[in-house]
């Protein structure tokens, strides 16, 4: 059952297939250091906490990146760790006063669906929702970004 939508709230989701197996689509995502591989250039994203990363529920990343040129500080915390199925980390601290993003892997004929669901809302009820139609654009394109490089990084025939 999914939690109920609070005033503000938005859901972004994103999908492609990848000819790997299962089990290396994971390990990849498991891999903190690829989320940076998978994010575009001009967001100069970068991990603070020191590599690597053992995921596991509960575990804290620290970023820093910049989203319209502006620099944030962002801190993610694991909240599920299900291997190889899904995860989902949630925004403790960050620009959005909510991001709850999950990722789900489902092998498939042609190699790993690869979903991401993304709950989200913007700062500063309800006066934050006239930047929506911006940050939707934002990471609409963002998305397409990751979905374009994760197909470069893993798109060898299985």
């Amino acid at each position: 059952m999914s939690p109920v939508r609070r005033p503000g709230e938005h859901v972004l989701q994103a999908e492609t297939t990848v000819p790997r197996p299962l089990g290396e689509v994971f390990a990849f995502f498991a891999a903190a250091e690829n989320l940076q591989r998978l994010t575009p250039p001009e967001m100069d994203f970068r991990i603070m906490t020191p590599l690597p990363i053992p995921m596991a529920a509960g575990t804290l990343i620290d970023y820093r990146l910049r989203l319209f040129g502006m620099p944030f500080r962002w801190r993610t915390r694991i909240d599920r760790w299900e291997p190889p199925d899904r995860f989902v980390d949630e925004q403790l601290e960050g620009p959005y006063a909510v991001w709850v993003h999950t990722h789900s892997f489902r092998e498939v004929e042609a190699g790993t669906r690869v979903r991401d669901h993304v709950r989200y809302a913007l700062p500063v009820y309800p006066a934050g929702e006239l930047a929506f139609p911006v940050v939707r654009l934002q990471l609409r394109r963002i998305f397409g970004y990751r979905k374009r490089r994760l197909r470069e990084l893993l798109g060898e025939r299985l």
